[in-house]
């Protein structure tokens, strides 16, 4: 898996305006209402991230997650993170 040019990724990031790039990752932060919603939506992204084989580093504190995705084997941002962000953000659609 290679990673994506500048280019490529501005162009991924355009489709997914509320993740932002930070080094060789993206990331983008969700509020729910309470910690229930934040740990469901959390359950929901583990089983997208296991299907795929491309786990997030993430963080939960009470309704807030933190989501960070990069490709490690890659040492960077591959179509990987971008899907994986795509399919995320469909579970809020």
């Amino acid at each position: 898996m290679q990673t994506l040019s500048d280019d490529d990724i501005e162009q991924g990031l355009a489709a997914l305006p509320d993740w932002q790039r930070e080094g060789d990752g993206i990331e983008r932060r969700f509020s729910f209402d309470d910690f229930v919603a934040a740990f469901g939506f959390m359950a929901s992204v583990a089983l997208l991230a296991e299907r795929a084989n491309h786990h997030p580093e993430w963080s939960n504190i009470y309704n807030r997650v933190h989501i960070r995705l990069t490709t490690h084997d890659a040492a960077g941002i591959t179509r990987r993170d971008l899907d994986l962000a795509g399919e995320i953000d469909g579970l809020l659609r």
